[in-house]
């Protein structure tokens, strides 16, 4: 059963967004600092807070003395990396791989933490998708180029498969573990309420490939182990279509509409003050549905309008 989801607004710059992580951290089902799992542990990043829940999972995955690590936490976490060092004693094993689900900094942030603790040494391969956005420049540190389709055998039991799936970032990857249809999701897909993206449109094909995997359980980049995977992953999808379909439905009685104007009819319910973050929610959408070629965008004295594409030129 999917519990109660609140609404997710996305600003640009990180200035602000409002989300359902944000107003759930107090109920969610605490999260400890250590979890073993079958051929996996989960150590938390120690960096709680309204955008990263918790906190961050970093999952030191494999039961051989060579084990790969996917994501890490934010910089200078200390209580991190002494939990990192911990569990490597205990387990009497070594990281050979680290892999970065995405760029942003509560993911690949303690690398060099890692590194100065000689966790992870000169023979550890650090791998993350590259960025179409922006050229990276990652000082001295060392990144090999994670392909559509890498796979990495972990152990004799475990192999995992990387999937390119943009749209909360455009580097964004998770893992797949076919044997045990398992998915490491990144911040695709979360242990509480919906994620944040930066192109819709991107996102929701990344949604539907997830999807066709028929994954049994989801370990997140943030929150608890998801065993509904397709549910969760149903609810995602249709969580978005409907807030599009309203969208779709307003231009058709309306159009042509502002954005803010879209916004008005369709976050009636919603505080006036928030309207200005919901316009940013409502613009991926729009720019979604122009790719789609289903609305059509109308620039008029220094405005930008929409409407249905089979209405165009109504002004």
């Amino acid at each position: 059963m999917i519990k109660k989801f609140f609404l997710s607004l996305v600003i640009p710059n990180n200035f602000c967004y409002i989300a359902v992580r944000q107003l759930s951290t107090n109920t969610m089902q605490p999260i400890p600092n250590i979890t073993r799992f079958d051929r996996l542990i989960r150590i938390l990043g120690q960096n709680r807070g309204p955008m990263t829940l918790q906190g961050t999972n970093s999952y030191l995955i494999g039961t051989a003395e060579k084990r790969l690590l996917l994501d890490t936490t934010d910089p200078n976490k200390k209580d991190y990396v002494a939990l990192v060092e911990q569990v490597l004693k205990q387990e009497r094993a070594v990281i050979s791989d680290v892999v970065i689900t995405h760029w942003h900094h509560d993911h690949i942030g303690a690398v060099e933490n890692l590194r100065e603790k000689n966790l992870i040494d000169e023979n550890c391969n650090v791998w993350k998708f590259p960025r179409s956005d922006i050229k990276e420049d990652f000082d001295e540190m060392k990144i090999k180029q994670l392909t559509d389709g890498h796979e990495f055998r972990v152990d004799e039991d475990t192999t995992l498969k990387v999937h390119f799936t943009p749209g909360h970032t455009t580097d964004h990857v998770i893992l797949y573990d076919e044997r045990e249809r398992t998915v490491f999701s990144g911040d695709c897909i979360l242990g509480e309420g919906t994620a944040v993206f930066e192109d819709l449109y991107d996102y929701m094909n990344s949604l539907e490939k997830i999807l066709d995997l028929k994954p049994d359980k989801i370990y997140p980049g943030h929150g608890n182990l998801i065993t509904d995977a397709v549910e969760r992953i149903k609810f995602y999808i249709s969580h978005r279509q409907e807030r599009e379909r309203q969208i779709l439905e307003v231009l058709t009685a309306h159009s042509p509409l502002s954005c803010m104007g879209i916004v008005s009819i369709v976050y009636q319910d919603v505080p006036e003050k928030m309207w200005t973050a919901a316009a940013y929610n409502v613009q991926h959408h729009l720019t979604k549905l122009k790719k789609e070629g289903r609305v059509n965008q109308i620039d008029r004295d220094s405005e930008i309008y929409f409407e249905i594409a089979s209405h165009s030129n109504k002004l």
